[in-house]
Protein backbone atom coordinates (compact mmCIF):
# COMPACT_ATOMS: atom_id res chain seq x y z
CA UNK A 1 0.00 0.00 0.00
CA UNK A 2 1.28 3.50 -1.00
CA UNK A 3 -0.51 6.78 -0.67
CA UNK A 4 -0.37 9.90 -3.04
CA UNK A 5 1.99 12.78 -1.74
CA UNK A 6 -1.07 14.45 -2.63
CA UNK A 7 -3.42 13.19 0.14
CA UNK A 8 -0.34 13.58 2.84
CA UNK A 9 -1.94 16.08 4.87
CA UNK A 10 -5.75 15.51 4.38
CA UNK A 11 -6.68 14.45 7.82
CA UNK A 12 -4.05 17.37 9.05
CA UNK A 13 -5.49 20.56 10.11
CA UNK A 14 -4.87 22.91 7.85
CA UNK A 15 -1.88 24.73 8.17
CA UNK A 16 -2.05 27.73 10.96
CA UNK A 17 -2.09 31.32 9.44
CA UNK A 18 -0.70 30.40 6.10
CA UNK A 19 -1.18 33.43 3.28
CA UNK A 20 -2.69 32.24 0.35
CA UNK A 21 1.27 32.44 -1.76
CA UNK A 22 2.38 30.30 0.69
CA UNK A 23 -0.40 27.56 1.06
CA UNK A 24 -0.24 27.60 -2.95
CA UNK A 25 3.84 27.02 -2.70
CA UNK A 26 2.86 24.18 -0.69
CA UNK A 27 0.48 22.66 -3.31
CA UNK A 28 2.66 23.31 -5.97
CA UNK A 29 6.00 21.81 -4.51
CA UNK A 30 3.86 18.99 -3.52
CA UNK A 31 2.97 18.20 -6.82
CA UNK A 32 6.45 18.41 -7.96
CA UNK A 33 7.76 15.94 -5.12
CA UNK A 34 4.58 13.77 -6.45
CA UNK A 35 5.69 13.47 -9.85
CA UNK A 36 9.36 13.14 -9.36
CA UNK A 37 9.88 11.18 -6.12
CA UNK A 38 7.41 8.95 -5.93
CA UNK A 39 7.35 5.85 -3.06
CA UNK A 40 9.25 3.41 -5.72
CA UNK A 41 11.92 5.91 -6.11
CA UNK A 42 12.53 7.20 -2.83
CA UNK A 43 12.48 3.18 -1.42
CA UNK A 44 15.22 2.62 -5.32
CA UNK A 45 17.29 5.51 -3.81
CA UNK A 46 17.05 4.70 -0.07
CA UNK A 47 18.25 0.92 -0.71
CA UNK A 48 21.52 2.36 -2.90
CA UNK A 49 22.34 4.97 -0.64
CA UNK A 50 21.85 7.08 -3.35
CA UNK A 51 21.36 11.30 -3.11
CA UNK A 52 18.81 12.44 -5.87
CA UNK A 53 20.57 14.55 -8.09
CA UNK A 54 17.90 15.11 -10.72
CA UNK A 55 15.18 16.57 -7.65
CA UNK A 56 17.96 18.75 -6.60
CA UNK A 57 17.84 20.69 -10.00
CA UNK A 58 14.09 20.39 -10.35
CA UNK A 59 14.40 21.86 -6.73
CA UNK A 60 16.54 24.47 -7.85
CA UNK A 61 13.99 25.31 -10.75
CA UNK A 62 11.26 25.75 -8.69
CA UNK A 63 13.44 28.29 -6.15
CA UNK A 64 13.10 26.51 -3.49
CA UNK A 65 16.90 26.27 -3.14
CA UNK A 66 16.71 30.26 -2.75
CA UNK A 67 14.37 30.78 -0.13
CA UNK A 68 15.85 33.20 2.56
CA UNK A 69 18.67 34.92 0.19
CA UNK A 70 18.89 37.74 -0.76
CA UNK A 71 16.73 39.37 -3.52
CA UNK A 72 19.62 40.47 -5.54
CA UNK A 73 20.40 36.99 -5.93
CA UNK A 74 17.19 35.11 -7.37
CA UNK A 75 16.04 34.67 -3.59
CA UNK A 76 12.96 34.92 -2.15
CA UNK A 77 10.62 34.13 1.25
CA UNK A 78 12.03 33.72 4.48
CA UNK A 79 12.35 31.42 7.38
CA UNK A 80 8.36 30.11 7.25
CA UNK A 81 8.63 29.17 3.17
CA UNK A 82 11.23 27.23 4.18
CA UNK A 83 9.90 25.03 7.32
CA UNK A 84 6.83 24.73 4.31
CA UNK A 85 9.84 23.50 1.88
CA UNK A 86 11.48 20.97 4.84
CA UNK A 87 8.52 19.55 5.85
CA UNK A 88 6.86 19.12 2.26
CA UNK A 89 10.28 17.52 1.30
CA UNK A 90 10.28 15.03 5.09
CA UNK A 91 7.02 13.65 3.92
CA UNK A 92 8.84 11.83 0.82
CA UNK A 93 11.73 12.25 0.55
CA UNK A 94 13.47 12.69 3.84
CA UNK A 95 17.33 12.83 3.06
CA UNK A 96 16.63 15.87 0.25
CA UNK A 97 14.82 17.66 3.32
CA UNK A 98 17.82 16.60 6.01
CA UNK A 99 20.04 18.02 2.99
CA UNK A 100 18.32 21.49 2.46
CA UNK A 101 18.52 21.81 6.25
CA UNK A 102 22.01 22.39 5.66
CA UNK A 103 21.91 24.60 2.39
CA UNK A 104 19.89 26.64 3.85
CA UNK A 105 22.27 27.30 6.77
CA UNK A 106 25.13 27.90 4.47
CA UNK A 107 22.60 30.74 2.94
CA UNK A 108 22.65 32.01 6.03
CA UNK A 109 26.19 32.15 6.74
CA UNK A 110 27.21 33.45 3.27
CA UNK A 111 24.31 36.00 2.70
CA UNK A 112 26.44 39.22 4.27
CA UNK A 113 28.64 38.78 1.38
CA UNK A 114 29.74 41.47 -0.89
CA UNK A 115 32.45 40.33 -3.14
CA UNK A 116 34.58 37.11 -3.66
CA UNK A 117 34.86 34.09 -3.58
CA UNK A 118 31.82 33.70 -0.80
CA UNK A 119 29.52 35.70 -3.26
CA UNK A 120 29.99 32.99 -6.18
CA UNK A 121 29.64 30.47 -3.81
CA UNK A 122 26.10 32.03 -2.61
CA UNK A 123 24.70 32.81 -6.21
CA UNK A 124 25.97 28.83 -7.30
CA UNK A 125 24.64 27.49 -4.60
CA UNK A 126 20.87 29.19 -4.83
CA UNK A 127 20.94 28.37 -8.33
CA UNK A 128 21.87 24.80 -7.94
CA UNK A 129 25.40 24.70 -9.21
CA UNK A 130 26.99 23.64 -5.93
CA UNK A 131 26.47 21.96 -2.99
CA UNK A 132 27.94 23.38 0.46
CA UNK A 133 28.73 20.77 3.71
CA UNK A 134 28.87 22.63 7.01
CA UNK A 135 31.82 20.98 9.41
CA UNK A 136 31.43 21.86 12.91
CA UNK A 137 31.62 18.94 14.95
CA UNK A 138 34.23 16.50 15.70
CA UNK A 139 34.94 13.46 17.13
CA UNK A 140 35.42 14.40 20.75
CA UNK A 141 32.40 16.86 20.86
CA UNK A 142 28.50 17.58 19.43
CA UNK A 143 26.64 20.04 21.48
CA UNK A 144 29.85 21.18 23.34
CA UNK A 145 31.75 21.43 20.10
CA UNK A 146 33.59 24.41 20.69
CA UNK A 147 34.58 23.40 24.07
CA UNK A 148 36.07 19.67 22.59
CA UNK A 149 37.23 21.52 18.70
CA UNK A 150 40.68 19.92 18.57
CA UNK A 151 41.07 21.16 14.79
CA UNK A 152 43.83 23.91 14.55
CA UNK A 153 44.06 26.90 11.98
CA UNK A 154 47.84 27.52 12.55
CA UNK A 155 48.72 31.29 11.19
CA UNK A 156 51.23 31.07 8.18
CA UNK A 157 52.14 33.41 5.67
CA UNK A 158 49.13 34.28 3.64
CA UNK A 159 47.07 32.04 5.45
CA UNK A 160 46.50 29.17 7.49
CA UNK A 161 47.50 25.97 8.23
CA UNK A 162 44.52 23.48 9.25
CA UNK A 163 44.65 20.06 10.77
CA UNK A 164 42.36 17.87 12.30
CA UNK A 165 39.44 16.05 11.87
CA UNK A 166 35.66 16.36 11.57
CA UNK A 167 32.99 13.64 12.41
CA UNK A 168 29.40 13.31 11.87
CA UNK A 169 29.24 15.83 8.98
CA UNK A 170 26.31 15.89 6.62
CA UNK A 171 26.60 15.74 2.75
CA UNK A 172 30.36 16.15 2.84
CA UNK A 173 30.99 13.72 0.37
CA UNK A 174 28.35 15.44 -1.78
CA UNK A 175 29.73 19.11 -1.51
CA UNK A 176 32.01 21.22 -4.01
CA UNK A 177 32.60 23.81 -0.87
CA UNK A 178 33.23 23.07 3.14
CA UNK A 179 32.07 25.78 5.51
CA UNK A 180 34.81 24.51 8.43
CA UNK A 181 35.28 25.83 12.22
CA UNK A 182 38.70 25.54 12.99
CA UNK A 183 40.43 26.69 16.86
CA UNK A 184 43.25 29.72 15.44
CA UNK A 185 43.42 30.59 19.51
CA UNK A 186 43.20 29.33 22.79
CA UNK A 187 40.04 30.98 24.67
CA UNK A 188 40.71 32.33 28.20
CA UNK A 189 36.86 33.06 28.86
CA UNK A 190 34.85 31.15 26.70
CA UNK A 191 35.47 28.24 24.65
CA UNK A 192 33.48 29.85 21.55
CA UNK A 193 35.90 32.34 20.97
CA UNK A 194 39.02 31.72 19.00
CA UNK A 195 37.57 29.57 16.90
CA UNK A 196 37.78 30.86 13.34
CA UNK A 197 34.83 30.19 10.29
CA UNK A 198 36.81 29.09 6.76
CA UNK A 199 34.98 28.43 3.11
CA UNK A 200 37.13 25.85 1.52
CA UNK A 201 37.17 24.30 -1.61
CA UNK A 202 36.04 20.57 -0.65
CA UNK A 203 38.69 19.18 -3.16
CA UNK A 204 41.45 21.18 -1.99
CA UNK A 205 45.21 19.14 -1.03
CA UNK A 206 44.87 17.37 2.37
CA UNK A 207 41.49 17.22 2.67
CA UNK A 208 39.84 13.38 2.52
CA UNK A 209 36.01 12.62 3.43
CA UNK A 210 35.37 9.15 4.26
CA UNK A 211 31.40 8.12 4.57
CA UNK A 212 29.83 6.35 7.23
CA UNK A 213 27.27 3.76 7.53
CA UNK A 214 24.59 5.19 9.10
CA UNK A 215 21.04 3.72 10.58
CA UNK A 216 18.77 6.23 8.49
CA UNK A 217 18.55 8.90 5.53
CA UNK A 218 20.51 6.73 3.53
CA UNK A 219 20.32 9.26 0.65
CA UNK A 220 22.18 11.84 1.96
CA UNK A 221 25.42 10.60 3.46
CA UNK A 222 26.68 11.19 6.87
CA UNK A 223 31.16 11.40 7.09
CA UNK A 224 34.01 11.92 8.50
CA UNK A 225 36.64 14.81 7.53
CA UNK A 226 40.45 14.27 8.20
CA UNK A 227 42.18 17.91 7.15
CA UNK A 228 45.94 17.25 6.73
CA UNK A 229 48.09 20.57 6.55
CA UNK A 230 45.59 21.93 4.54
CA UNK A 231 46.20 25.75 3.55
CA UNK A 232 43.61 28.56 3.76
CA UNK A 233 44.10 31.94 2.07
CA UNK A 234 43.19 34.64 3.91
CA UNK A 235 40.42 35.45 1.72
CA UNK A 236 39.10 32.04 3.09
CA UNK A 237 38.54 33.44 6.12
CA UNK A 238 34.50 34.25 6.23
CA UNK A 239 34.03 37.66 8.88
CA UNK A 240 36.91 37.95 11.54
CA UNK A 241 39.27 35.77 12.98
CA UNK A 242 38.50 34.13 15.93
CA UNK A 243 35.00 35.21 16.35
CA UNK A 244 33.53 32.22 13.25
CA UNK A 245 31.47 30.19 16.51
CA UNK A 246 29.58 33.40 17.04
CA UNK A 247 28.53 33.91 13.32
CA UNK A 248 27.07 30.65 13.35
CA UNK A 249 24.82 31.08 16.20
CA UNK A 250 22.26 32.97 14.10
CA UNK A 251 21.96 29.67 12.16
CA UNK A 252 20.88 27.85 15.57
CA UNK A 253 17.33 28.95 15.70
CA UNK A 254 16.80 28.07 12.11
CA UNK A 255 18.16 24.70 11.92
CA UNK A 256 15.98 23.80 14.80
CA UNK A 257 13.17 25.09 13.91
CA UNK A 258 14.43 23.34 10.14
CA UNK A 259 14.41 19.90 11.72
CA UNK A 260 11.28 20.83 13.84
CA UNK A 261 9.93 20.98 10.16
CA UNK A 262 11.38 17.82 8.91
CA UNK A 263 10.12 16.10 12.41
CA UNK A 264 6.39 17.40 11.23
CA UNK A 265 6.97 15.97 7.48
CA UNK A 266 7.69 12.73 8.48
CA UNK A 267 4.92 12.55 11.38
CA UNK A 268 2.33 13.31 9.45
CA UNK A 269 3.14 11.21 6.46
CA UNK A 270 3.42 8.18 9.01
CA UNK A 271 0.37 9.27 11.03
CA UNK A 272 -1.93 9.18 7.45
CA UNK A 273 -0.16 6.11 6.80
CA UNK A 274 -1.02 4.28 9.72
CA UNK A 275 -5.16 5.75 9.83
CA UNK A 276 -4.86 4.21 6.41
CA UNK A 277 -4.09 0.65 7.03
CA UNK A 278 -5.20 0.49 10.01
CA UNK A 279 -9.12 1.19 7.98
CA UNK A 280 -8.13 -2.09 5.48
CA UNK A 281 -6.18 -4.40 7.71
CA UNK A 282 -8.66 -6.74 9.49
CA UNK A 283 -8.31 -8.68 12.49
CA UNK A 284 -11.35 -11.31 14.39
CA UNK A 285 -13.32 -9.31 11.57
CA UNK A 286 -13.21 -5.60 11.71
CA UNK A 287 -10.67 -3.44 10.71
CA UNK A 288 -8.39 -2.96 13.45
CA UNK A 289 -8.64 0.72 13.57
CA UNK A 290 -12.28 -0.28 15.44
CA UNK A 291 -10.38 -1.32 18.47
CA UNK A 292 -10.25 1.50 20.92
CA UNK A 293 -6.93 0.99 21.63
CA UNK A 294 -5.45 1.53 18.33
CA UNK A 295 -7.54 4.71 17.95
CA UNK A 296 -6.27 5.84 21.30
CA UNK A 297 -3.10 5.66 20.01
CA UNK A 298 -3.54 7.51 16.80
CA UNK A 299 -5.26 10.10 18.43
CA UNK A 300 -2.61 10.66 20.64
CA UNK A 301 -0.61 10.73 17.84
CA UNK A 302 -2.77 13.53 16.15
CA UNK A 303 -2.33 15.27 19.04
CA UNK A 304 1.16 15.49 19.56
CA UNK A 305 1.53 16.38 15.61
CA UNK A 306 -0.80 19.80 15.89
CA UNK A 307 0.37 20.56 18.84
CA UNK A 308 4.11 20.40 17.36
CA UNK A 309 3.35 22.33 14.21
CA UNK A 310 1.62 25.28 16.59
CA UNK A 311 4.59 25.47 18.19
CA UNK A 312 6.71 25.38 14.63
CA UNK A 313 3.81 27.94 12.96
CA UNK A 314 4.53 30.23 16.12
CA UNK A 315 8.32 30.33 16.33
CA UNK A 316 8.40 30.40 12.79
CA UNK A 317 6.69 33.87 12.77
CA UNK A 318 8.59 35.16 15.40
CA UNK A 319 12.19 33.74 13.81
CA UNK A 320 10.91 35.75 10.29
CA UNK A 321 10.11 38.93 12.63
CA UNK A 322 13.78 39.23 13.85
CA UNK A 323 12.10 38.37 17.14
CA UNK A 324 13.87 36.07 19.93
CA UNK A 325 13.21 32.31 19.14
CA UNK A 326 15.61 30.79 20.82
CA UNK A 327 13.41 29.02 23.75
CA UNK A 328 9.96 28.94 20.86
CA UNK A 329 12.77 26.79 18.58
CA UNK A 330 13.67 24.49 21.12
CA UNK A 331 9.93 23.87 22.40
CA UNK A 332 9.24 23.04 18.28
CA UNK A 333 11.98 20.72 17.96
CA UNK A 334 11.69 18.97 20.90
CA UNK A 335 7.31 18.69 20.22
CA UNK A 336 8.23 17.77 16.58
CA UNK A 337 10.69 14.93 17.22
CA UNK A 338 8.83 13.62 19.77
CA UNK A 339 5.65 13.51 18.72
CA UNK A 340 7.41 12.22 15.10
CA UNK A 341 9.09 9.66 17.13
CA UNK A 342 6.02 8.70 18.71
CA UNK A 343 4.28 8.17 15.84
CA UNK A 344 6.55 6.25 14.15
CA UNK A 345 7.16 3.82 16.74
CA UNK A 346 3.34 3.23 16.70
CA UNK A 347 2.85 2.60 13.17
CA UNK A 348 5.63 -0.07 13.72
CA UNK A 349 3.75 -1.41 15.58
CA UNK A 350 0.24 -1.30 13.92
CA UNK A 351 1.41 -2.28 11.13
CA UNK A 352 3.53 -5.13 12.57
CA UNK A 353 4.78 -7.90 10.10
CA UNK A 354 4.50 -5.10 7.24
CA UNK A 355 6.37 -2.75 9.34
CA UNK A 356 9.09 -5.06 9.43
CA UNK A 357 9.31 -5.25 5.98
CA UNK A 358 11.09 -2.80 3.41
CA UNK A 359 8.50 -3.22 1.06
CA UNK A 360 6.52 -0.74 3.19
CA UNK A 361 7.85 2.88 4.41
CA UNK A 362 7.11 3.09 7.99
CA UNK A 363 11.05 1.89 8.50
CA UNK A 364 12.24 4.29 6.74
CA UNK A 365 10.19 7.08 8.42
CA UNK A 366 10.98 5.17 11.96
CA UNK A 367 14.88 5.08 10.47
CA UNK A 368 15.34 8.41 8.94
CA UNK A 369 13.28 10.30 11.97
CA UNK A 370 16.02 9.06 14.80
CA UNK A 371 18.53 11.78 14.13
CA UNK A 372 16.73 14.48 15.32
CA UNK A 373 16.30 13.10 18.68
CA UNK A 374 19.96 13.94 19.13
CA UNK A 375 20.42 16.96 16.25
CA UNK A 376 21.05 19.47 15.56
CA UNK A 377 20.67 19.40 19.05
CA UNK A 378 19.70 16.38 21.77
CA UNK A 379 16.39 15.92 23.20
CA UNK A 380 18.16 16.11 26.73
CA UNK A 381 20.28 19.07 26.07
CA UNK A 382 16.61 20.95 24.49
CA UNK A 383 15.24 20.49 27.78
CA UNK A 384 18.20 21.65 29.91
CA UNK A 385 17.78 24.96 28.05
CA UNK A 386 14.63 25.08 28.90
CA UNK A 387 15.16 24.81 32.12
CA UNK A 388 17.33 27.69 32.17
CA UNK A 389 16.09 30.49 30.01
CA UNK A 390 12.61 29.34 30.20
CA UNK A 391 12.12 28.61 33.66
CA UNK A 392 14.79 30.62 35.09
CA UNK A 393 16.45 27.25 36.73
CA UNK A 394 20.11 27.42 37.30
CA UNK A 395 21.94 26.22 34.43
CA UNK A 396 22.73 22.57 34.36
CA UNK A 397 25.49 22.24 31.58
Amino acid sequence: MERSLTDAAGRALDPLAESPERAEFRRELRRLIERESPPERIRELDEAASFDRELHQSLARMGVLALGAPEHLGGAGDVRDQVVAIEELAAGPTSMAAFLILQYMAIQVLSPAEDGEPLRVLRELVGGGCKVSFAMSEPGGGTDAARAMRTRAEAVSGGYRIRGQKLWITAASLADWILLLARSADFERSPVDGVTLFLLPAGADGIRVRDIDTFGLHSVPTCEIFLDDVFAPREAVLGEPGRGFRQVFGTLNRERLNAAAACLGVARAALDYSVDYAGQREAFGSPIGAFQSLQHRLADGALALENARSLVVRAAEVEAGGGQADVLATLAKLAASEAAAGITQGGMQLLAGAGFSREYPMQRWFRDVRLWHFAPVSDEMARNYLGERLLGLPRSY
